[in-house]
């Protein structure tokens, strides 16, 4: 089946109630269009942003954000004759989640040298939650102004026949659920995606020409940084999702390669304490993201205040991270072990998945 165009995963945020139920099951279950609906959701809330009168129009801010928009832009149209997948990852690039992990990976800390020029600057080896409000998604600013991003490598995330053949394709062991939860039945459709690796140049010159442009002062950026690169790599990985009756996945078991960061040289401490200072990145954000900024192993995991819940669990001696939604419909829990993440989620309680991440049988 086709992915379903960006203006049906517009109408998924809008009137979800007037999407086909073959559209709807389709995007449940696929990560590609789950990415494409996370955009929209974000699209939408900058825009019920922007149209918000409750306060006095100001109008030399609304100058410079247009000014900065317009640039914005330029740039896009600029990369518009890129071949169609390229365009798409370089879209996700801009995604204010990417912007949060990314800029966590970044901010995490030192390890041991890698291959060729390569500095390894963060490894994961357990995640934590950081708490992420609406408006902090809406402020957090746009990596494609601070530089240059290339997608080294793309996920091509596409459908298999069965676990022999997602093991195949990844190098993973799927894991596999003894005892299905209530409510859940069938076999399990199988995705799997390769690595994806994404490099980022930090240019000082567009760096100062965005601030310019939103009205903001760049702090002068430290020696060795500028022209310096970055290189975020994650997967390959494997999914297997059972759909419920109504369309949207029953349970998801997920595995993959967690994310590693790399820099050409850079120190980790000076890419640290800039990307902090940084106009545009909220201070409760930075504040959080502080507080990874030491073991170099810790991948910071946005949850949206408000609408979830975080808690702290054991998975076979690991510790792992629950999430539940506010009204208890949906939950997951996330772990690390041997450099591969783990995760369970679906339309559960905690105790639930809970139960089927600590029965899954290698």
């Amino acid at each position: 089946m086709r992915h379903p165009t960006e203006g049906t995963l517009r109408r998924l945020v809008d009137e979800p109630a007037g999407v086909p139920d073959a559209d709807r099951e389709h995007v449940a279950g696929c990560p590609v269009c789950l990415s494409g609906l996370a955009t929209a959701q974000r699209d939408a809330a900058a825009v019920s942003t922007a149209l918000d009168t409750g306060a006095t129009p100001d109008v030399d801010a609304a100058w410079r954000r247009l000014s900065y928009a317009v640039a914005v832009d330029e740039r896009r149209r600029a990369t518009a004759a890129a071949p169609a997948p390229t365009r798409r990852w370089r879209n996700r690039l801009r995604s204010p989640v990417v912007a949060v992990v990314g800029v966590a990976a970044l901010l995490a800390g030192g390890g041991a040298a890698a291959a060729a020029d390569w500095l390894q600057v963060f490894r994961t080896e357990q995640i934590a939650p950081v708490t992420v409000t609406q408006a902090d998604l809406v402020a957090l600013p746009d990596l494609s102004a601070y530089g240059t991003a290339q997608v080294v490598e793309e996920p091509d995330v596409r459908g298999v026949s069965d676990a022999a053949a997602a093991e195949q394709a990844t190098g993973l062991t799927v894991p596999e659920v003894t005892d299905l939860p209530g409510g859940v039945s069938g076999d399990p459709a199988y995705q799997v995606g390769d690595r994806a690796v994404v490099e980022f140049t930090f240019s000082a010159e567009r760096a100062a020409q965005a601030a310019a442009a939103a009205g903001e002062t760049l702090p002068p950026p430290p020696a060795g940084l500028d022209n310096g690169r970055f290189r975020l790599s994650a997967g390959p990985g494997v999914a297997a999702v059972w759909t419920s009756g109504s369309g949207a996945p029953g349970l998801v078991v997920a595995r993959a390669v967690a994310p590693t960061a790399e820099s050409s040289g850079v120190p980790f401490e000076t890419a640290r304490d800039y990307l902090l200072s940084l106009p545009g990145l909220p201070e409760d954000l930075a504040a959080q993201l502080r507080t990874f900024s030491g073991d170099g192993t810790t991948l910071p995991l946005p949850v949206p205040a408000g609408l979830v819940t975080s808690s702290v669990a054991d998975v076979d001696g690991a510790p792992a991270t629950v999430l539940t939604s506010r009204d208890g419909s949906v939950a997951g829990v996330v772990w690390v072990t041997d450099g591969v993440v783990t995760a369970v989620a679906g339309s559960l309680d905690a105790d639930e998945v809970l139960t089927v991440a600590r029965g899954l049988q290698e």
